[in-house]
């Protein structure tokens, strides 16, 4: 199994561990995320690896459509994550233990499709057309992200692991669509010199010199690359032309 497969499955395990033993009340304690419980989180997180899985199957467009039919869209709903509030209010209010089952089901699933297909293909996704490889990435970085968004509503405490590898490359890969996106420009390449949970160093270099350097525990920048925390808020230091643009744009999602 590929290591990204690995650490999407570990994400996986370790958010199924929480939800099999919660309690049917605690499913709807508020979260960090506006407007949504619990249930809302793990909602989201079925739907969006059930259309991974189409993705990864041919099947976005059509999966895409046959969602959105019967969800009324305001001509004013522009963005993915209005599309997304809209997606979740019209599923809410499922029994938890269905919804759980169906979670459980979707992410296996999703693991199963993700190890039996060449991860250097193409796949439409939300963002446009991406590799394979960059869809399993993408949803180990929700799934920790949301993962997180529960586990601090509930009072539980986090367990980073190197599995955060994955997700600060990805935010460091897509520095560009991020940069592109918020209708500004780079001013040369940029380099991420990270602190792994392990102790380690977690070097990300392009292949010519870096003008902007990030360096940091990789726990915080995930953290900032997830909209979780602000940048200002953490021991990330930026050095280069791009300091601040960089701790403010950079992702893991669309």
């Amino acid at each position: 199994m590929d290591p990204v497969i690995e650490a999407l499955a570990t994400q996986h395990a370790e958010l199924r561990d929480v939800l099999e033993s919660l309690a049917a009340a605690r499913w709807h304690v508020p979260t960090r995320c506006e407007g949504w419980d619990v249930a809302d989180v793990v909602t989201h997180l079925a739907q969006s690896d059930e259309m991974a899985i189409a993705s990864a199957q041919g099947k976005f467009v059509e999966s895409l459509r046959e969602r959105s039919e019967g969800i009324e869209v305001d001509s004013q709903v522009v963005s993915v994550d209005e599309a997304v509030a809209l997606m979740v209010a019209s599923e809410s209010g499922a029994p938890v233990e269905t919804l759980r089952e169906r979670w459980v089901a979707t992410a296996g699933h999703l693991v199963e499709v993700l190890d039996g297909i060449d991860l250097s293909v193409r796949v439409e996704w939300v963002t446009g057309v991406i590799s394979a490889r960059s869809l399993a990435t993408t949803r180990l970085a929700e799934t920790w992200i949301h993962g997180g968004d529960i586990t601090s509503a509930l009072g539980i405490a986090s367990r980073p692991n190197d599995g955060l590898r994955h997700i600060a490359r990805l935010a460091w890969r897509t520095l560009p669509y991020a940069f592109q996106t918020a209708g500004r420009s780079m001013s040369g390449p940029i380099a991420f010199r990270l602190t792994a949970p392990s102790g380690e160093t977690w070097e990300f270099s392009p292949e010519q010199p870096a003008v902007t350097t990030v360096s940091g525990p990789a726990l915080e920048l995930c953290e900032v690359a997830g909209r979780r925390v602000p940048a200002g808020e953490t021991a990330l230091v930026a050095h280069g032309p791009d300091a601040e643009a960089v701790l403010e744009l950079v992702r893991t999602y669309a």
